[in-house]
């Protein structure tokens, strides 16, 4: 059977980022997974929110996300 031909979404990229209405790209803190006791809660809590991407990197994952904007 032959594959639809067309442009494709990574689905790696669509797992770890998300666009937002206005078009900002958002990513999550790295290093909320395991060892929390020794870091503080304020830490922990700034860690559990997501980030807004630099402009110079969003362009290369908008470009793999090619349904999303």
């Amino acid at each position: 059977m032959r594959r639809p031909k067309g442009i494709k979404t990574k689905k790696s990229v669509t797992k770890r980022f998300k666009i937002t209405g206005t078009g900002k790209v958002l990513r999550r803190h790295a290093g909320k997974r395991h060892l929390l006791q020794g870091k503080n809660s304020k830490r922990r809590r700034r860690l559990g929110k997501s980030a807004v991407i630099d402009a110079t990197d969003a362009y290369r994952i908008t470009q793999n996300l090619p349904f999303s904007h």
